[in-house]
């Protein structure tokens, strides 16, 4: 998970929304052809085939995006020239105002990331277990089995939403019960309507979960980070909290928009979902197309520690690039047809999880949920139809990008016994 999509605040346009027709697969040829085109063009498209940057203010600081997804990849693994040992900087915009610690490891470089990385690892390798995987199945079938008993559910705040939280506790080893009150803070852990705010909440409740576990200690990641040791010293507090509020903040977005982003997409295309339920070996091609194309990190940033030449434009030292991992996962030159959502793309090298040391730890956690609520939307679910929606639309100075939904109610319907 690359980070919170913590950009400027998302316009809402409200929509009535019905499932159009479609392209339908060629099933004779058992492959998915590309077929839907985005509903909202690539807003960085010809800025990327003209120059591959794209400079663009961001609360008054401007930044050079870069755009291709051969130089993104060669700048996120350039960390002397491209640096992310920059406190607050990371993210775009910058997080002075709404956190007061370094998040670790992501705000690191080599050699200092790699030793601060391992101590976190080992709770970001539990999605691989076998008592994980069948604790994430069972949540996310009875959110599912809850969805279709209704005549309709708000699917980001009310269904994606418990299941990043839910699935959270599970990854930190925490009390599902927590996961009420971390639902309670609703999809941003910084953002509300018209700006950012101060996690105050946030870093009180990690004050008093760390205070908790250096008084009695478990088994959870906060017991975990007070008896860590970095570099044969133990960890201080302000490091034990950017640990943690990094695994709050990063990314939410990513799970709750892609698990909103799919869901929709099954609904306005249920011959997607036909495709997958004949063969559910697709459901991995088609999970990693979702992350490709629904993609709500826009970009991320880097501190240039001199000055630096971004395809003919001079970044000065101490100024941030952005690596465009939106742009990147469009790039023509490396996905053919990339506004079409492709089930059956592969090779598929999207950009959504990061590349090069900063390769992102939550990834294995975030296909294990995609992957399991495609398998069991084949499996139980026999049509999703939208019934309203408001997008969630990034306005900056120099693009607009269109990407999922603020709110997304659908209703579910359930397949029958002779169906399934």
């Amino acid at each position: 998970m690359a980070g919170d999509a913590r950009q400027a605040p998302a316009s809402v346009n409200p929509r009535a929304v019905s499932s159009p027709g479609a392209k339908p697969f060629d099933h004779r040829k058992r492959e998915c052809h590309g077929f839907v085109v985005q509903p909202a063009p690539d807003p960085f498209r010809q800025a990327r085939n003209e120059s591959g940057v794209l400079q663009c203010p961001f609360n008054g600081e401007k930044i050079t995006m870069i755009l291709r997804h051969e130089d993104v990849r060669r700048a996120a693994k350039d960390w002397q020239t491209f640096s992310s040992d920059a406190p607050f900087r990371v993210p775009i915009p910058s997080e002075e105002d709404v956190r007061s610690m370094r998040q670790l490891p992501i705000e690191t470089n080599p050699p200092e990331h790699t030793d601060y990385r391992k101590i976190a690892d080992p709770f970001f390798q539990r999605p691989k277990d076998p008592a994980f995987i069948a604790r994430v199945e069972a949540l996310i079938g009875g959110m599912l089995t809850q969805a279709m008993s209704r005549d309709s559910i708000e699917v980001v705040n009310d269904f994606a939403l418990p299941i990043q939280s839910h699935a959270l506790t599970y990854l930190l080893n925490m009390p599902e019960s927590e996961a009420d009150l971390w639902i309670g803070w609703g999809i941003h852990v910084f953002k509300v309507t018209g700006g950012l705010k101060k996690g105050i909440a946030l870093e009180e409740y990690l004050h008093a979960q760390f205070d908790r576990a250096q008084a009695n200690p478990g088994e959870d990641f906060f017991s975990a980070l007070t008896q860590a040791t970095y570099r044969g010293r133990p960890l201080t507090r302000e490091e034990m909290m950017g640990f943690a509020n990094l695994a709050f903040a990063g990314g939410r977005d990513t799970i709750i928009h892609t698990i909103s982003c799919a869901l929709g997409y099954l609904a306005e295309h249920p011959e997607a979902l036909e495709f997958l339920r004949e063969d559910p070996g697709r459901i991995t091609h088609a999970s990693e197309e979702f992350f490709r194309v629904f993609m709500p990190l826009t970009h991320i940033g880097r501190v240039c520690p001199a000055d630096t030449d971004v395809n003919g434009v001079t970044v000065k030292a101490g100024e941030r690039i952005g690596l465009c991992w939106a742009s990147a996962n469009q790039d023509e030159k490396v996905f053919d047809r990339p506004e079409e959502v492709r089930l059956d793309r592969k090779p598929n090298p999207h950009l959504s999880f990061g590349f090069g040391t900063h390769l992102c730890m939550g990834a294995a956690h975030a296909r294990l949920i995609l992957r399991t609520l495609l398998r069991l939307c084949c499996e139980r679910v026999q049509r999703i139809t939208i019934l309203a929606a408001v997008d969630r639309t990034e306005h900056e100075a120099a693009y607009d990008r269109t990407l999922g939904y603020e709110s997304l109610r659908v209703r579910i319907a359930e397949r029958s016994a002779v169906e399934s």
